[in-house]
This record gives structure tokens, C-alpha cells and sequence, in this order.
């Protein structure tokens, strides 16, 4: 059977001495894996194609067995200029992980990849705040995956907003300032609750259409990284050495 659809790849695995395998978010099968025979060969008409972060048509072809392979590609988007800056390229692996971790499989993923293909270029770009981007991704990615974390009002009283709100990472509740329980919850700023309400209840092409503060901005970026984090319940190596890169520049300012 084959299978026309746009999407991009987010690992690639040498195997045996020119192929690549691959896994790509499409659009029409979520997460797949996919061999392309020969792609590690720069003449190869599927290397441009099987570069990882490469935004692309594929023809694919699925055997009986539920085995994919790549039979043609057409690159679209390759992201060039971030193999220019190791911290954004290392921003878009992580972006890549949490794709792999939170898409769905074998169904529709059009909203994944837009996500992470607006995320990828808002990277590339350079124009905006990091720290932004990333806690949208993390955060609009979890909703998509189906846990949007309750931000509509106070999870007791109902209250819509009061001057300092309370969240529980390990819940998703929002708790106003009388309200907040015993369990361990994180303060947070009535300008970080309305941002992350953006992100979670605006149309997927406003998602990164917001701005706050130095001091908010970080404060968000710690809360949705801890909250994808409790989720998920994983490790994320990306992460990490994303992190280590970015806290590299600080102490060289």
C-alpha cells in the first residue's frame, strides 16, 4: 500500500551500509518508522529528504507486515541556518523528542505537525524569546496528547483569576490565593496562568502569539517544563544538554 504524505523527520538510525531508518511525524499516520535503502548516500534520491529536521513529501510504502519504507521524497523545508547555532539546534531536538514521546501512532497528526513545524522555524528564525517558544511547545504539546492541565478557575471555588494563583505540577489544577491546598504547588504570576491559558485554549496558528516579561517568561518556561516532565514521567537527554548549552552562554556574559 501506498501512502502520500508530508511530514518530517525526528530520529534517523544508520542501518547496514548506506540505508537509514527513520522516524518521521506525518501527517496522515502520526509517528512512523521507515527505512529509506540508500539515503546515507549523498546521491542517494532520498538523502536530502532523510536528514533529521527535514520537513518533506513522502511516498511510502507499507508491506503487509506493517514495515515502512521510503520509496520517494521531495524536501521541502530543511532548517539550514540551524546547523549554524548549536543552542537552537539543540531547542529543535528536544522539540523532535517530545514529538516522538507525545504524537500519536498510526493516525492523524496534522495538529503535531504543525506544532512542532511552527516551533522548528520559529527556532530556525531567531527572533524570538527561546524561552517562549519552548514553553509553548511543551505546553501545547501535552494538550494535544490530552493533558491539558485545568486552567479555566480556581479548582475549588471557581474564581477565574486573583493577583497571585497556585499550580500543582503533579496535578494540573489552578488554585486562587485562598484556595491553594497542602499538596506542594507552585505560585505563579496572574500574567504566567494567562499565557499558559493562552497556549493551551488559542487557535493553533496564535499559539506562539504572546509576550511577557523577563522575570514571567522564565518563571513559565520553569512551570511548563516541569509539568511536561510530570506527565510524561520521562528523561529527556535533549533537554539536558540544551540546558547545559544555554547555562554555557550565561556564565560566559
Amino acid at each position: 500500500m501506498t501512502i502520500l504524505t508530508d511530514g518530517i523527520v525526528i530520529r534517523e538510525q544508520p542501518t547496514g551500509e548506506t540505508d537509514k531508518l527513520l522516524t518521521i511525524l506525518t501527517q496522515k499516520n502520526g509517528v512512523i518508522r521507515a527505512f529509506a535503502n540508500g539515503a546515507r548516500n549523498p546521491k542517494n534520491k532520498n538523502a536530502a529528504a532523510s536528514s533529521l529536521l527535514c520537513f518533506a513529501h513522502f511516498s511510502l510504502e507499507k508491506s503487509q507486515k506493517g514495515v515502512y519504507s521510503v520509496r520517494e521524497s521531495t524536501a521541502k523545508e530543511v532548517f539550514f541556518s540551524l546547523r549554524n547555532d548549536l543552542v537552537r539546534l539543540s531547542l529543535a531536538q528536544y522539540f523532535a523528542e517530545i514529538a516522538f514521546e507525545l504524537s500519536p501512532r498510526e493516525e492523524d497528526a496534522a495538529e503535531a505537525l504543525k506544532l512542532l513545524l511552527n516551533a522548528v522555524y520559529l527556532v530556525s528564525q531567531g527572533k524570538r524569546d527561546l524561552r517562549l517558544i519552548k514553553a509553548a511547545t511543551e505546553l501545547r504539546f501535552c494538550c494535544l496528547a490530552g493533558f491539558m492541565p485545568q486552567l479555566v478557575a480556581c479548582a475549588f471555588c471557581g474564581a477565574y483569576e486573583s493577583e497571585e494563583m497556585k499550580f500543582s505540577v503533579s496535578t494540573g489544577r489552578l488554585f486562587c490565593e485562598d484556595c491553594a491546598p497542602h499538596e506542594e504547588v507552585t505560585p505563579l504570576p496572574l500574567s504566567v496562568v494567562c499565557a499558559m491559558r493562552h497556549i493551551c485554549f488559542s487557535e493553533s496558528d496564535r499559539v506562539f502569539s504572546f509576550r511577557l516579561t523577563q522575570s514571567a517568561s522564565k518563571k513559565l518556561a520553569e512551570i511548563c517544563e516541569q509539568y511536561l516532565r510530570s506527565v510524561t514521567g520521562r528523561y529527556y537527554k535533549t533537554l539536558d544538554f540544551y540546558k547545559s548549552m544555554t547555562e554555557s552562554d550565561v556564565e560566559d556574559e
